[in-house]
């Protein structure tokens, strides 16, 4: 993957046009100078730019805001932007991506991480910098009030002067579902800000969420939705007899993320930026024409002839042109070099003249050469699943029964986690210094976790605790600035605790140049992970399903991975080969019923023979006038589709039109399309919240071969985005597997529509 690029300076703000489009603008001398009496006839200044930060070191990645209108209506679903994620049907469930790649590694805390689409992450979270305050509202919904979905979303930032900004984002999102016992709600509630001086930056977010989820453990037989003729009744969805019903799924986790550093370093001066020179020019304009006013208002005689004047006279300094003294009797400066004749008064001014033109073009600028960097980490999390009725026989064991729990069919786990993690490094800075062309880190890191979960002692359930703490080092050596060649090249090693022998390198590349008339990107990244599976993969006690897998392996993963990128064709390349050994992955046994299941279990399994994978990804886009033609056209191949099943193929398409109307509402009118080739999808268990291979290969279940279509119109005028869409359109037409997780149908045909607007007051 290619590295994120930055900017040059921190005074280039994003600015969004009538049609939604970012522009730049440079707001240097006029940034957030207002107050009541200078902004009552003026306009709002408008503009911001955002960052996302390096987890470990608090670097700063810019980015663009997430104010891009193309696509607008897919990012509010849980399916992703190219519908590439399986989930349990209704939106803001659990979701796992088809594409290998793209799934991450295994968290600490397994049960939240399934929630990606709805989970703020520091590392994901957008930071940001404004010129005035900035507000933006965002809502989406769908269906009515038995069955529907609603999402808001409220950002706010503001700023104190060019260095401080603060702000807060508040998200709920609450699906009722289709289906009985579906219904999910997620709340995050956060707080950020952000100091970015010469000397010392910090960066915090403070987040904290609930989630709850209903879970229905999917409907009793898949032919209610395959083949509904074989039934003498229509049933609605919501008629659909469903395996679980007051079954419950709930995380609540708090999480504190506070980076900083302290530069050493110099100033210099350097040349401004053309934008620059046109805001201090606007700028100093705007001061001129502002003492004109006030003198014109002071009366006569109070004018510009008894303005004091601004700066050294021309010549002041040259003998010949110093003004007389007053009768208090000035001393001359005997030592300054004497001058004789107008000839060379003229060109000392002249030359002082060059000096001062010279002056104007340029700036302090801070160069930081070392840096001491301290980022800590606080987060806690709780899991409970909760049950109040189990049909007879649904699992397979019985581990423990509380005095507390009500009959042997309910189910009170709860399971938690506090982590606390600090990291310490020392930075020398690329750039200080022209022979400087690459920057350098090193860091140790002491990582804390404790962990509970229920436990037996002597046959009696209680809450039990484990620790395990860690010490790892490593360092960084990267090459960010410049437009032709980025590297990033960063290695850790564990070297005590419960994670001891844990290696972690990773490198990255990218070389950019000129190819047609445009430019050709071409970009590598290389790692090699050798990870212990974490703690509830190597031991969970609950109810129903329990494991301690003490001497489990280390699982290996190798990965080289190209893209090549080429804008004038609208072509992106990615290929990428990875080998894995000690898999770990999670599976889940029972017996299917028509109208149940029985004898369920699930665990964590490790497959210790290699496993390649082989990934080609294009993505091509065409456009003839306003016709234009998107496409994601994914090629994977497992060489263990039994402990790794994937989708042979993955298909998303996106044609629409692309207009203004009266050269101000920006329109997309389309519809786009998702199709995958079948193969056996992991399962979904609901106790552990994760994906599970299908074990059983008497219950094993293919899913895939059926399209998703949406038709849509997305819109934008004068920043602000909007859409209505009639998703899975063709849910009506006939018979097909549409799920996306074995024995969990999506919704059918639903109207969408939402709009994301913005405020700057």
């Amino acid at each position: 993957m290619a590295l994120a690029s930055t900017v040059s300076a921190q005074n280039t703000f994003s600015q969004i046009d009538e049609t939604g489009n970012i522009t730049q603008r440079d707001d240097n001398q006029n940034f957030n100078k207002h107050n009541n009496d200078t902004t009552r006839n003026k306009e709002i200044p408008k503009g911001f730019y955002t960052w996302t930060l390096d987890r470990k070191f608090g670097d700063r990645i810019f980015v663009e805001p997430d104010t891009v209108p193309h696509l607008f209506m897919n990012t509010t679903f849980n399916s992703g932007m190219y519908g590439e994620y399986n989930h349990t049907g209704s939106n803001y469930t659990p979701r796992l991506s088809r594409i290998f790649i793209n799934r991450p590694e295994s968290d600490i805390f397994i049960f939240t991480q399934p929630y990606s689409f709805v989970d703020k992450r520091p590392e994901k979270f957008l930071f940001m910098n404004t010129l005035s305050p900035y507000t933006n509202v965002l809502y989406d919904n769908c269906g009515d009030k038995t069955n529907g979905e609603d999402h808001i979303d409220a950002k706010f930032a503001i700023n104190a002067g060019k260095k401080i900004n603060v702000g807060f984002d508040l998200d709920y999102a609450y699906a009722r579902g289709y289906f009985d016992d579906q219904s999910v709600s997620h709340f995050n509630g956060t707080l950020f800000g952000s100091y970015i001086g010469d000397r010392y930056n910090l960066h915090l977010f403070f987040n904290t969420s609930h989630q709850k989820a209903a879970e229905n453990g999917g409907i009793t037989d898949d032919n209610f939705i395959t083949h509904p003729e074989s039934f003498q009744d229509n049933y609605n969805e919501n008629e659909i007899p469903t395996v679980l019903t007051e079954n419950w799924n709930r995380n609540d986790h708090q999480h504190i993320f506070l980076t900083h550093r302290y530069n050493i370093g110099f100033y210099r001066k350097v040349k401004m930026t053309e934008a620059e020179l046109k805001a201090r020019e606007f700028a100093m304009a705007s001061k001129k024409e502002k003492e004109a006013k006030d003198g014109d208002q002071d009366g006569p005689g109070r004018g510009r002839d008894d303005a004091k004047p601004m700066g050294r006279p021309i010549g002041a300094k040259v003998m010949g042109a110093q003004p007389k003294p007053d009768s208090l009797s000035v001393a001359i400066d005997t030592t300054r070099i004497k001058v004789d004749g107008q000839a060379a008064i003229d060109s000392l001014n002249r030359a002082q003249a060059i000096q001062d033109s010279i002056d104007a073009t340029m700036k302090q600028e801070y160069v930081p050469v070392t840096s001491f960097i301290h980022t800590m980490e606080y987060n806690n999390y709780r899991h409970i699943y909760l049950a109040y009725h189990t049909m007879d026989n649904y699992y397979l064991n019985r581990y423990y029964t509380r005095d507390a729990e009500v009959g042997n069919d309910s189910i009170n786990d709860i399971t938690r986690n506090r982590q606390f993690k600090n990291t310490f490094g020392l930075a020398l800075l690329e750039g200080f210094n022209k022979y400087v062309k690459a920057g350098l880190k090193a860091f140790v890191t002491y990582d804390y976790n404790r962990y509970e979960m229920p436990d037996t002692l002597n046959g009696i359930a209680s809450q039990a605790t484990w620790n395990e703490h860690d010490v790892s080092i490593g360092g960084q050596l990267s090459k960010t600035q410049g437009k032709t060649l980025h590297f990033n090249l960063m290695a850790e090693a564990w070297l005590a605790g419960a994670n001891s022998g844990q290696l972690h390198v990773d490198f990255n590349t990218d070389v950019n140049f000129a190819l047609f008339g445009d430019t050709v990107q071409l970009a590598a990244k290389a790692y090699f992970h050798r990870n212990n599976p974490v703690f509830f993969q190597r031991k969970f006690h609950s109810k129903h399903l329990w494991w301690d897998n003490d001497n489990m392996s280390k699982e290996t993963r190798t990965r080289i991975e190209g893209l090549f990128s080429y804008q004038k064709t609208n072509t992106k390349l990615r290929v990428a080969i990875e080998e894995i050994q000690n898999y770990t992955y999670y599976g889940m046994s029972y017996d299917y019923y028509a109208d149940s299941r029985a004898k369920l279990t699930a665990g964590v399994y490790q497959e210790s023979g290699n496993i390649n994978i082989l990934t080609a990804q294009l993505h091509q886009n065409f456009r003839l006038g306003v016709i234009n033609w998107e496409n994601v056209i994914t090629y994977q191949n497992s060489s263990n589709k039994t402990v790794l099943p994937l989708p042979t193929w993955n298909f998303f398409t996106n044609l629409y039109l692309k207009f203004k109307v009266a050269k101000v509402l920006g329109v997309e009118l389309g519809a786009d399309a998702t199709y995958f080739t079948k193969y056996y999808a992991p399962d979904y268990c609901p106790m552990l919240t994760q994906f599970a291979i299908q074990k059983n290969e008497n219950s094993r279940v293919e899913l895939g071969g059926y399209p998703f279509i949406d038709v849509y119109a997305n819109m934008v005028l004068k920043g602000v985005r909007f859409f209505i869409m009639m998703s899975h359109i063709n849910s009506g037409s006939g018979n097909g597997m549409r799920f996306l997780a074995p024995h969990y149908p999506t919704n059918s045909d639903v109207i969408h529509w939402g709009v994301s607007w913005n405020f700057f007051n």
